[in-house]
């Protein structure tokens, strides 16, 4: 069994997640399950050692966290094993897993037709070396670190899943859908560009098509009612993600910008009924902490606002560097931040065909930069900067993401007329770049002063 995963297991503060996590016999168990699944187990176990590290380093060791952060950090350890045991189990009793790249994907669907969808996003370097052997180095990471799992046999959602659903938000990625498609079956939603008429109705379909699919999947029939309860359990997820997100805009900040992005994160990984719960406790404890002044940064600290790329689990490298350079990021306009729990899907609704509508409505509104025009996202990056009291704005590229790394410059058009400082950070997911990013971030905050 690897060290890497009991040492993370008995380190874990948890202590009411999912029982089966506790026993630390039944570990062995996994490591017949990871065989079973296809998974180079000497490379799966360097790759928790890497996560581990990255772990330990960057969330474990901050001071003063909530209590209620123990369940969120015993998710991220036990995602290789109990969380994939969960889904297998599943499985194993006709019920569907569905891997989905992008928050465009409506989880709503996937949940009506009694599905399980799981993020399949990579955000560790270590696996971007696999994807390498066969693409272009020039390749956003993301990209690559997501096929490298896949093609290096790390990812044990991979071969779980009954079909992965990907979106044309990209040009990298829908070519990357076919080379995936020779590991799993896909389908891929199409994203339109505009936001006109014609492109509403286009999405409109796109939404139907995926029901129809998922019907096709899983051998269900989606209603009225099935949708209407998967609608109101991604609403309830956004909900408290969002009464979370408000708790960091007072003077008193109760959680750490690093511990914020780890929860949203997890929202694409853990099941939808039991996250949310979680999230709601975790509200509760920061709104005593508020309360009392318990605070993680001094009252002092610079208030910054990231925008830009998603960020998936691992991935908590800008974020690190702000914070430890004295400042704190108190709002994310990300795809695991703002825009994945923005704007709630209307549940009043006449019949299927009006709640499917609203579905669809719903997911237009989330202002990705593969939009033309995309002046919404600006709207929105202005606005959430007022509403969070900021000092500054950090923007953040993963190398090689055209969309965001162009409209960058509108958006610091756009800011600086506003008044509002920025900083743009081009960066992947390598630690070769640390130094420099550390010295430009924490010039940035003394301009600030």
């Amino acid at each position: 069994m690897p060290h890497s995963l009991i040492f993370w297991l008995r380190q874990s503060r948890c202590v009411d997640c999912i029982d089966l996590l506790r026993e630390e016999a039944s570990l062995s168990n996994y490591e017949e399950m990871w065989k079973k699944l296809g998974l180079d187990l000497t490379r799966h176990d360097e790759l928790l050692e890497s996560l581990e590290g990255t772990y330990e380093s960057i969330i474990a060791s901050q001071r003063n966290r909530p209590k209620t952060m123990a369940y969120f950090d015993e998710s991220v350890s036990v995602a290789h094993c109990a969380r994939v045991k969960e889904l297998v189990d599943r499985k194993s009793k006709g019920e569907k897993v569905i891997g989905t790249f992008c928050i465009y994907v409506p989880e709503e669907v996937i949940l009506a037709a009694g599905a399980t969808p799981v993020a399949l996003c990579g955000g560790t370097q270590f696996s971007i070396p696999y994807a390498e052997a066969m693409l272009p180095r020039d390749i956003c990471p993301l990209i690559k670190s997501t096929l490298g799992l896949g093609l290096g046999r790390m990812c044990p959602y991979l071969p779980v899943v009954d079909m992965a659903v990907g979106e044309t938000t990209c040009d990298g990625k829908k070519k990357t859908w076919e080379i995936l498609a020779t590991m799993v079956p896909m389908h891929v939603m199409e994203v339109p560009h505009k936001k006109e008429q014609i492109d509403r109705e286009l999405w409109s379909k796109e939404v139907r098509l995926m029901k129809d699919k998922m019907e096709a999947v899983t051998h269900r029939e989606i209603t009225f009612d099935t949708l209407k309860q998967g609608v109101g359990t991604v609403n309830r997820k956004r909900e408290a993600l969002t009464q979370l997100h408000d708790l960091r805009k007072g003077p008193v900040l109760p959680i750490s910008g690093k511990d914020a992005l780890l929860v949203t994160q997890l929202a694409l990984l853990d099941d939808s009924e039991r996250f949310a719960g979680k999230v709601e406790k975790l509200n509760e404890e920061l709104e005593e902490r508020a309360k009392k002044k318990v605070e993680v940064f001094p009252p002092e600290a610079k208030r910054i606002l990231v925008a830009g790329c998603p960020m998936v689990v691992s991935n908590w490298k800008i974020h690190h560097l702000v914070e430890t350079s004295g400042a704190a990021v108190v709002c994310d306009e990300t795809c695991t931040g703002f825009r994945y729990y923005a704007n709630s899907v209307e549940e009043n609704a006449a019949d299927l065909d009006e709640l499917l509508e609203n579905v669809a409505d719903r997911y237009l509104k989330v202002n990705c930069s593969c939009f033309t025009p995309n002046q919404e996202r600006v709207d929105d990056v202005i606005d959430l900067a007022k509403k969070y009291s900021v000092d500054g704005v950090i923007q953040y590229v993963l190398q090689y993401c055209h969309g965001y790394n162009i409209e960058a410059v509108k958006m610091e058009h756009a800011l600086k007329k506003a008044g509002i400082p920025i900083l743009k950070l081009e960066t992947d997911y390598s630690e070769e770049d640390i130094g420099p990013l550390r010295t430009r971030i924490e010039a940035f905050l003394e301009r600030l002063d």
